[in-house]
């Protein structure tokens, strides 16, 4: 644990339930909390200020879908490493990375931030991978979240999806939805045959999961220049 004289300065931007979380938690993980920006104060990014973020090491941005993107390219404007927490703003990604790299800032990106959810994904990769050859073999992808989780499929359903793809699982994958209640998060892939079925699930308790990668994915991105997901992170990239 690092002492609070010599914990990195973070700023939250967005501070709703994962951004007071995160705060709760961050001085086990090296960080002192210095700035808090959430609708009130920074309305159309007024709190996006040189000023402001003079004496802050890294931000982590979880806001809404509609914000998300100007705030991400306000921090890379000012040369603030960001870790984007936000879900739903993804169609925005190349003109985000773009300003990132104009700028020589540095971002972290992932439609989930728990370690779970990203070893989940690579399960799913090779499973898809061993069936995209056996036809007999039909797929669906399924998820259910709290009843204020606003994008539906989330980001991390539509990452899955993407994931069986790219490993060549090209036959058509049936995708649902549920919201309700305050489930934290459940994300189910399967496969189905005459023989069998596999059912490959990941069942969040809590989101303290998310906010231990948000805070991880900021320790290790000081000092680093571009765009990153969160799989670099954990498993190493550029």
């Amino acid at each position: 644990m690092t002492s609070e004289t010599n914990a990195a300065r973070m700023a939250l931007v967005g501070y709703g339930k994962m951004g007071q979380l995160i705060e709760r938690m961050a001085p086990s993980q090296g960080f002192e909390v210095v700035l808090r920006l959430d609708e009130f104060n920074n309305a159309s990014g007024a709190g996006l200020t040189k000023a402001e973020f003079e004496q802050v090491d890294v931000a982590i941005e979880f806001s809404a879908p509609q914000a998300a993107p100007a705030n991400l390219k306000r921090l890379a404007e000012l040369g603030v490493p960001a870790i984007a927490g936000t879900t739903g703003w993804t169609a925005h990604l190349a003109e985000v990375a773009e300003a990132v790299e104009r700028h020589g800032s540095a971002l972290v990106w992932s439609p989930n931030f728990s370690i779970g959810v990203a070893v989940f994904r690579k399960v799913v990769e090779t499973a898809a991978s061993a069936l995209a050859k056996e036809p007999s073999y039909g797929a669906w992808a399924w998820e259910i979240h709290h009843d204020m989780k606003k994008d539906a499929p989330s980001g991390t359903l539509a990452a899955l999806v993407e994931d069986m793809r790219r490993a060549g699982y090209m036959r058509p994958i049936d995708v649902g939805s549920n919201r309700a209640g305050m489930h934290p998060g459940t994300h189910e892939i399967g496969f189905d045959s005459a023989a069998d079925t596999i059912t490959i699930r990941h069942a969040a308790r809590s989101r303290e999961g998310f906010a231990l990668g948000a805070l991880k994915s900021a320790q290790w991105i000081r000092g680093r220049k571009g765009v990153f997901t969160f799989e670099d992170v954990l498993f190493g990239g550029k």
